[in-house]
């Protein structure tokens, strides 16, 4: 795969440059703020997310392990 002309002339660090000059022009300066704040919830709440289904997926196995290692009631508990 070839690298674009402009990749060769203004490298990783210019185009980064360019894709900000870019956002500015669309957005403003003024909605950027908003933009970012708006961005950081969104990937605060995804994360959050994320580790609320990992504890209830602890929860569902740590539920099921103990239930396979619960002793099966004795029958003379089963007449009492």
């Amino acid at each position: 795969m070839r690298p674009s002309l402009l990749a060769n002339l203004l490298g990783p660090d210019g185009l980064i440059i360019i894709v900000v000059v870019i956002v500015v022009l669309l957005f403003g300066g003024n909605k950027l703020p908003k933009l970012a704040r708006g961005l950081g919830a969104a990937s605060h709440e995804f994360r959050k997310g994320i580790e609320e289904g990992d504890a209830e997926a602890k929860k569902s196995e740590a539920g099921k392990a103990d239930s396979a290692k619960a002793p099966e009631p004795d029958a003379r508990d089963a007449k009492e």
